[in-house]
């Protein structure tokens, strides 16, 4: 069971360290990422340039790669920023996004995982099940399989790595092998907006910054987003409005009365 005074403790963590997240993540995602970022209470950076990695890695407090939109200028840059992480010791998320859709996304994914040894890596199901080794129908970027069936292999490959894995769908799961954790929150109306997943991956930067551990920060970040999508729901009247209603509940967000309603 989620503990909710940790989670209460994560939420504010954020808001009080206001964490800088460098996001090198597709463009598609960045303008609502760094939204979602700044309406949690952490701050975002955005940079792709190999040749600043090691300035700006140093710099920051989290970093998060998102492989959404591959090209080969990009790749050496999440390399750069990669090593310069594990050097400095800093927390890192991987979003495998596509992983299984093509070879230059699969192997990307993992010769970072391989590498550079990220402390998280959050995906979908497909995603994670493809990582961790099981053939999937991959489309594209989009999950073809359900979260639940991806929890043996995200087990799985959180043992292989060491990294934590966070498996979004309709319920989320979170493990680091041996413990798995869930999260129930969430509208339907999230897998119908692009880039929620990537989003997740940037606040999951910002929460594992903040947080005493990577497992927790984790989940009390997938417990948030799920919670701010609830109450975004409830205002929107269809995609088109949900957005700013989500942006809105993650500025307003109370930790304490969040956690009364919290689902697992």
């Amino acid at each position: 069971m989620i503990d909710y005074q940790q989670f209460i403790k994560d939420c504010e963590a954020v808001r009080q360290q206001s964490p800088l997240v460098h996001n090198i993540t597709n463009y598609v995602a960045m303008n609502t990422a760094a939204n979602v970022l700044l309406s949690a209470g952490a701050s975002p950076l955005m940079s792709f340039c190999p040749e600043e990695m090691d300035e700006i890695v140093a710099i920051s407090s989290a970093l998060v790669i998102n492989i959404g939109c591959l090209d080969l200028h990009e790749i050496e840059g999440m390399r750069k920023a990669a090593a310069a992480a594990q050097r400095l010791g800093k927390p890192w998320v991987l979003d495998p996004v596509g992983a299984g859709a093509s070879s230059i996304r699969t192997n990307t994914a993992m010769e970072l995982i391989k590498n550079y040894k990220p402390s998280v890596i959050r995906g979908n199901a497909s995603e994670i099940m493809c990582l961790a080794g099981l053939t999937i129908q991959s489309r594209g970027v989009d999950t073809s399989e359900s979260s639940t069936n991806a929890v043996e292999a995200a087990k799985s490959l959180a043992k292989a790595t060491g990294a934590v894995v966070s498996v979004s769908g309709a319920i989320d799961y979170i493990t680091d092998g041996e413990r798995v954790e869930s999260i129930a929150n969430g509208s339907p109306l999230m897998g119908r907006i692009t880039t929620m997943g990537c989003c997740a991956s940037a606040l999951t930067g910002a929460f594992i910054a903040a947080s005493d551990s990577v497992f927790s920060g984790a989940l009390s970040c997938m417990a948030m987003m799920g919670i701010a999508g609830d109450i975004a729901a409830t205002k929107a009247e269809g995609t088109g409005t949900f957005q700013p209603h989500f942006f809105d509940a993650l500025y307003n967000f109370n930790p304490t009365e969040a956690a009364k309603t919290i689902r697992q």
